[in-house]
């Protein structure tokens, strides 16, 4: 088993302080790459989804239970599967109340989204103690609309950004095993939306390792065009309200406060 070399406490500290500067300087860089994101072109949506939930069939309208933005997990579980799957499944299970809470304070609505039938999605549900917006997809196009389900008769082969042709090359040699998989296959990742008005807007993906930023409630945030809402970031005029640069995600916003410290 390999651990850490031990030092004195002024070597530790030391070397503390010296990653402190990268630490410091990365968190810079990430604060630039999360503007950036906020300022990707949105597309709209101008196809009909239909999903089914508790109540019946829903429209990718009523997903946003009446906030600005939606967030979409994309669940796999495949319709012949009897359960969902299990790296999907452990990341669901640290899903709070208090997370959806939180993104609701900041005008974000959260809900997960499989192409198994919702009759299996309940039980499954039901059996892990879910409580959260979780519909599904079964007969529509939403799936293979946004590669989370790859099957190249319903729509061309894109995964993580990269088509057939990418993935053929013989840079991305590591990947050529996604080209044997037998199709129809699922891909987890997030898809992202705004509403302005009646319309819908498509503002950004991520799957792969980029789903790993979202598991807390500012790393949501960060991927979606409105961002976290705080006055400190850019680009500005995201939030007619916006909050101060504190995680306590009151439903009352208030406006100023410093950045916080890079």
């Amino acid at each position: 088993m390999s651990l850490p070399d031990v030092a004195t406490r002024a070597e530790w500290l030391e070397a503390r302080k010296a990653l402190l500067v990268r630490e410091k300087e990365f968190t810079r860089q990430k604060d630039a790459l999360n503007a950036d994101r906020r300022r990707l072109p949105m597309v709209a949506v101008e196809k009909d989804y239909t999903f089914e939930g508790p109540e019946g069939a829903v429209t990718l309208a009523d997903l946003f239970d009446g906030q600005r933005q939606l967030v979409v997990y994309h669940f796999m579980f495949d319709p012949s599967w009897d359960e969902g799957c299990p790296s999907c499944t452990a990341g669901c299970d640290e899903l709070s109340a208090g997370l959806l809470a939180h993104l609701g304070a900041r005008t974000t609505a959260y809900a997960a989204v499989a192409r198994a039938p919702y009759e299996k999605i309940a039980a499954y549900k039901e059996k892990r103690g879910w409580t959260f917006p979780f519909f599904s997809s079964f007969g529509s196009d939403f799936n293979y609309d946004f590669h989370a389900t790859i099957d190249e008769s319903k729509a061309p082969m894109e995964i993580n950004f990269r088509t057939r042709a990418d993935l053929e090359a013989p840079e991305a040699g590591k990947l050529h095993w996604i080209l044997e998989q037998e199709q129809p296959f699922e891909n987890p990742g997030f898809s992202f939306f705004l509403r302005d008005g009646d319309a819908i807007f498509h503002t950004n993906s991520t799957s792969a390792r980029g789903t790993e930023e979202c598991s807390d409630s500012y790393g949501i945030l960060d991927h979606t065009a409105l961002g976290r809402q705080e006055d400190w970031e850019e680009p500005k005029g995201r939030s007619d309200d916006p909050h101060r640069a504190e995680p306590n995600f009151q439903s009352k916003s208030a406006a100023g406060g410093d950045p916080p410290e890079g």
